[in-house]
């Protein structure tokens, strides 16, 4: 491979536009993937069109296929505010109507809010938004008599979430049934069910028997679940049994489906794929249509056509006995890091899957799944890849995991902080308490010296055979915060663990300049490598409770630092972007333009590293630049889906912008020098920026290892751009001429 310049002429014609995001609107992401699937909450087929399915992801938006799952279009991505899929029904009589309910039907410290429901009449081609109440109310089950549609059966469900707990289940929760289409509505607790004063209840499934509409079945969450019946159209429900297997961390899963011809035969999903053939007496689980399953559709035409939505996706069957999986570019990845190869790899791990590493550029043929290796953790966490030998790649996991990859052996090492584990314990109880994406941070100074946060900073120097710790707790160590999660039912799995810290970062300016956030809103730093500390946080003015999500420390200044701040697990879904100047003795909030909704709240913000004053930041739903240190900000949406933007990194050889997204995999934005081109640009004057340097790579033959996906993530466009500015909107030609480097034209 060599580095070269471009010699042309380049002629073009532009309308120019005059504001900030419109002159961006050329810049085109572009998806690398991992194309193995990711999560789906919803799944709905076409009765009189065997071909047609439709598949709803937690953070990646409503896909339809109409070739009996060969290939897959999204049909949200241009009207939907959310990407997070909760429901999907058809109306089969007219299949041209159907209707999406935003929103997760799954709740944990991460999940993606929803926008009400939306309404097509053209098969998907366009949507209406028809409702929405208000961000504190939702049903979580329906159920309708097809034979009736005035008889509806319906479950609510009471749950309460901060970011140090989840409390699934209330007396407010339980059944109702209506049976004059929804105008009036009896609680069902009075006549067996849980709910209801003096009998909380968490998450319900509800399911009707539309072989016999008198037979229904409720799955609750209790202490010990239960499931029940009535046959009777709910004047009376009896207890069939209690068995923990069908509410399996009820919460996250838990739908049930009957049979179209069988009324005893119940269909229940959770961790297990379970069937019963009598009615819910006996169980058997352990069905191969997925792990982790969150949904199901049956043909009620045909009960041997069902597909079921699971973690690795969805899976359709034919027959009722064997499954195709469908596999979609639907990847939640927690962070994005990059590494310095030519051209270089993108890191991170993704939320029920693995730790994937791969090529911002496969030299041919596109991106498929053959391209990607594990590197060690798991499915949470961080991934990043030391800078002094990109051999090795320091890689997080739940419950404190930490490994060290080798990539030249593919050994991960464990080197994990201490050998606790952490499951079911309160966290109180434990030595160490770890966030599901517990801080990772390799300092640019020290060689070996790698930094991770549980409620303390414990730092290696010999690639983790060895820790030390370097602070006191930097929480604020409320036991009140550090109680069992889950509700109803115990839910530790390190998801809601509250007083833990959330954000190392070293200044990459000077050695032993530490700058650590936690999840209960505590900002602390050290300008000795740990000798002492400094609380900040009474400097910032801010509601309490915040997740510092990120902080960066600036490369211009030592004294200089961006953090940003998530509230949304407190109710505030407002952007919260702070600057501090003065080692954070002061703060100044910048990120007042960004518009303020249910997805504004911030994950990331990230300083470029040529030009102070440019700024990138990930909210929920997209990316945002601003040119003059936060005073406006303007959101770069192009072909990016509104899916959350969990992490930013910018590879500086390439100056490229590689993005984690929490619902569609990795995303890069090649060659960002244009926002820092227009930060110094006279917006007045016609201007031509610098040329991008420009690679010449042998291509190579691609994998042949599609598999089961037929999607690829894209290699960049080969050669140069250029980049130029119209400061009015008058029609241009534009010659260009470039010279090489010995000034030939």
């Amino acid at each position: 491979m060599k580095k070269i310049f471009l010699s042309f002429i380049f002629i073009a014609t532009l309308i120019a536009e005059n504001n900030f995001d419109s002159f961006f609107q050329i810049f085109q992401y572009r998806n690398i993937g991992p194309t193995r699937g990711g999560r789906a909450t919803a799944v709905e087929g076409v009765t009189k069109d065997l071909g047609t399915f439709y598949m709803g992801a937690t953070g990646g938006g409503v896909w339809k296929t109409q070739d009996y799952g060969i290939t897959w279009n999204n049909i949200s991505d241009n009207y939907f505010e959310s990407p997070s899929i909760g429901a999907i029904s058809v109306y089969q009589k007219n299949p041209n109507i159907l209707y999406v309910g935003t929103g997760s039907d799954g709740i944990r410290s991460n999940v993606i809010v929803g926008k009400g429901v939306y309404k097509s009449i053209d098969a998907g081609k366009t949507w209406k938004h028809i409702l929405f109440i208000d961000e504190n109310t939702g049903g979580i089950d329906i159920a309708m008599d097809r034979n009736n549609p005035n008889f509806i059966i319906a479950s609510m469900w009471e749950i309460h979430i901060n970011t140090w707990g989840l409390n699934s289940g209330g007396e407010s929760g339980g059944v109702f049934i209506s049976r004059d289409g929804g105008d009036t509505w009896e609680r069902q607790d009075k006549n067996g069910l849980p709910g209801g004063k003096g009998k909380p209840v968490g998450k319900v499934a509800v399911a009707i028997a539309q072989s016999n509409p008198n037979t229904m079945y409720v799955l609750a969450e209790e202490s010990h679940p239960g499931l029940y019946r009535t046959d009777n159209r709910g004047k009376s429900w009896y207890l069939v049994s209690r068995n923990h297997t069908l509410a399996e961390r009820a919460p996250y899963y838990m739908r049930m489906a009957v049979a179209p011809d069988n009324p005893e035969k119940i269909y229940v999903l959770n961790v297990q794929f379970s069937v019963s053939e009598d009615g819910g007496k006996t169980i058997k689980s352990g069905y191969r249509a997925g792990g982790d399953n969150h949904d199901i559709w049956i043909d009620p035409d045909d009960g041997d056509r069902i597909m079921v939505a699971h973690d690795g996706c969805a899976s359709i069957t034919n027959d009722g006995n064997t499954f195709k999986r469908i596999v979609l570019p639907i990847a939640q990845m927690y962070h994005a890091h990059v590494d310095d190869q030519i051209p270089y790899n993108v890191y991170g791990n993704r939320q029920d899957g693995y730790s994937y590493r791969g090529p911002s550029n496969s030299l041919g043929g596109g991106i498929t799944i053959g391209h990607w290796q594990a590197f060690g953790g798991c499915e949470s966490g961080f991934g990043i890849p030391d800078p002094n030998d990109n051999n090795i790649v320091w890689s997080g996991c739940y419950d404190g995991g930490l490994e060290v990859y080798d990539v030249r052996t593919g050994h991960a090492r464990n080197v994990r902080v201490w050998p606790e584990a952490g499951y079911g314990v309160p966290p109180k109880d434990m030595k160490y308490r770890w966030h599901w994406t517990f801080p990772i941070h390799i300092s640019e100074h020290k060689k070996h010296a790698v930094y991770v946060g549980s409620q303390f900073v414990h730092r290696s120097t010999d690639f983790g055979q060895s820790w030390e710790v370097i602070s006191p707790d930097l929480t604020l160590n409320l036991k009140s915060h550090q109680e069992s999660s889950g509700g109803i039912a115990i839910d530790n799995l390190m998801t809601f663990d509250g007083s833990v810290l959330f954000a190392i970062t070293e200044s990459p300016l000077k050695q032993g300049l530490i700058w650590v956030g936690s999840n209960d809103g505590q900002i602390h730093l050290t300008r000795n490598g740990g000798r002492t500390w400094t609380n900040l946080s009474e400097n910032i003015n801010m509601p309490p409770w915040g997740t510092i999500s990120n902080i960066e420390a600036s490369r211009f200044d030592k004294g200089t630092a961006y953090i940003s701040v998530d509230f949304h697990q407190m109710g505030d879904f407002s952007p919260y972007i702070f600057k501090t100047d003065d080692y954070g003795k002061s703060w100044k909030r910048i990120s007042g333009n960004i518009p303020n909704s249910y997805s504004s709240f911030v994950h990331v913000v990230r300083e470029d590293y040529q030009t102070p004053g440019v700024l990138y930041a990930g909210t929920d739903n997209g990316i945002y630049v601003s040119v003059n240190d936060g005073e406006q900000w303007a959101r770069i949406k192009n072909n990016l889906p509104p899916a959350p933007v969990y992490w930013i990194s910018i590879q500086e050889r390439f100056d490229d912008m590689v993005i984690g997204t929490y619902g569609r995999g990795f995303y890069i934005l090649d060659d960002i020098s244009p926002f820092r081109e227009m930060a110094k640009a006279d917006k007045e004057k016609v201007q031509f920026f610098p040329v991008q340097d420009a690679w010449r790579f042998q291509s190579k033959q691609s994998l042949k290892s599609d598999g089961a996906s037929l999607i690829r993530g894209r290699n960049p466009a080969y050669g140069a751009n250029l980049d130029f500015y119209l400061p009015d909107t008058t029609e241009k030609d534009i010659s260009i001429s470039i010279r090489t480097m010995d000034g030939t034209p």
